[in-house]
């Protein structure tokens, strides 16, 4: 398993004192599990003295033990006799693999933060953040892309965004990578024993034939690489600017896409002076919809501000949302007016709005993607998120992927990448030292991904986004 790992951690020069903790896997964890503000609040404690701190502050009918582990047993905390249920669930068959016990106390931040402050006065170090799910990569209760997943879940924003977290935890990430990694393992095996025993008469491989497994194994790599843009949009979310004249519905439409008022919406133009961000979640994407201050000649100081911030927040934008009024009495001045301000570098939707009061029986080609829909009617708000889906995916997006992978998987498989037509042209003219080198290479990339390989600051750099608890 993943267990070899520990011997990559292990290095002199530790200076910051986050690091020395997060790095030491002896001493007995221990943190608050749960949000604020919900009925139960949840006091993960993990080691090896797991049970001898529960059963230090708590106390009920029976004493915790491996007699009667797993099960969840009313009591009262000793010091102020809170009633509490706890459990104890001894390692390897726990979340981290070290023994765990929890205490499940009344929700509220101060019953929680006295209940933990028992448990850290008993003997427990305060966890880091994300140092359970640390201790359970080095135990060999998951690999790093797992992990990984688990903070994918916590950080979802969307269904979809849910569904892959859960794929990837189950292994289907894991199990892909490792497919690619054994079948060049195999190979590198190979060009080292043709180094090793060249004038060994053995049953080698034909070199086309291992050359031809290279080239499967690149494929294979590329096929993975193409889930690239759905695991960063799924993960990170996208960037989506409302943008346009005053008074043409940005606010509105701001409103009709989240569902509920946050934006201010007046008859008055330049009532948005500033921009606003929520996220949402459009058609399974998780989105951060920015709604900016109409674009014009503004009459204050105020305004001209939040017309600037539109322009930079434009500027940023993944997609802009151009909004026209379909209502104007001149729509190809409309049209122009936005090919003004905005250009042509970006992924641009020409949305025209208020066609129930359209004035002419058509609207001009704007040159752009465009759609059409009356906010006040809430009609062809179905054609426009096709449209909007269809842009951030580039192709028809119906549900989704079994596997995709993250902006750091994807440079691994990058590198990958680099080395394996060399490889397979040095297997070819029988360069097995050079070929083997570029393999060694590849198998190390693939193994930073699963965290076979993977050195210190990659792994706290990772842990350290979980929150705490976790």
């Amino acid at each position: 398993m993943y267990c070899a790992s520990k011997l990559l951690i292990i290095y002199l020069g530790i200076n910051d004192n986050r690091r020395r903790n997060f790095m030491n896997t002896v001493d007995t964890i221990a943190a608050i599990s749960t949000g604020t503000g919900g009925a139960i609040s949840i006091i993960r404690i993990s080691g090896g003295k797991a049970l001898e701190l529960l059963n230090s502050v708590w106390k009920g009918r029976e004493t915790h033990g491996k007699h009667n582990s797993r099960k969840m047993i009313l009591g009262k905390m000793i010091s102020g006799g809170e009633p509490v249920l706890a459990v104890y669930m001894p390692g390897p068959n726990s979340y981290t693999g070290d023994d765990i016990a929890e205490i499940h106390c009344h929700g509220g931040s101060l019953s929680a933060k006295n209940a933990l402050e028992k448990v850290l006065s008993a003997g427990a170090r305060s966890a880091e953040p994300g140092e359970f799910t640390y201790r359970a990569f080095i135990n060999g209760k998951m690999d790093l892309t797992q992990a990984e997943a688990v903070a994918d879940i916590i950080s979802a924003h969307s269904e979809m965004a849910l569904r892959l977290a859960e794929k990837q935890i189950s292994g289907l990430l894991k199990n892909s990578v490792d497919e690619i990694r054994n079948g060049l393992v195999n190979i590198l095996a190979e060009c080292e024993s043709r180094m090793d025993f060249p004038e060994e008469n053995l049953d080698w491989t034909d070199k086309n034939t291992l050359s031809e497994m290279i080239r499967d194994s690149r494929g294979k790599t590329e096929k993975l690489l193409l889930s690239r843009k759905e695991g960063i949009v799924l993960r990170e979310g996208i960037r989506v600017v409302i943008a346009g004249k005053p008074n043409v519905g940005k606010s509105s439409l701001m409103n009709l896409l989240l569902g509920f008022d946050r934006a201010i919406v007046t008859k008055i133009p330049g009532t948005t002076r500033d921009t606003l961000e929520e996220f949402a979640n459009i058609r399974n994407i998780p989105v951060r919809l920015i709604d900016t201050a109409g674009i014009r000649e503004a009459g204050d100081i105020i305004e001209n501000m939040g017309i600037n911030r539109s322009r930079a927040v434009i500027r940023e934008a993944q997609i802009v949302v151009w909004m026209l009024d379909a209502s104007s009495e001149n729509p190809e001045d409309e049209s122009a007016d936005m090919t003004k301000h905005i250009g042509n570098e970006k992924n641009i939707i020409a949305l025209w709005n208020k066609i129930d009061m359209m004035k002419n029986s058509s609207l001009p080609d704007t040159g752009f993607t465009s759609a059409s829909i009356s906010i006040k009617n809430n009609s062809g708000m179905d054609s426009f998120l096709d449209i909007f889906e269809k842009t951030v995916w580039g192709y028809p997006h119906a549900q989704g992927p079994e596997v995709a992978v993250s902006s750091r998987h994807a440079s691994l498989l990058d590198e990958v990448l680099k080395e394996l037509p060399e490889a397979a042209e040095k297997v070819l003219s029988e360069d097995w030292e050079l070929a083997a080198s570029n393999l060694r290479s590849a198998v190390n990339a693939l193994g930073k991904i699963t965290g076979q390989t993977a050195d210190p600051d990659i792994l706290e750099n990772i842990f350290s986004r979980f929150c705490i608890g976790k």
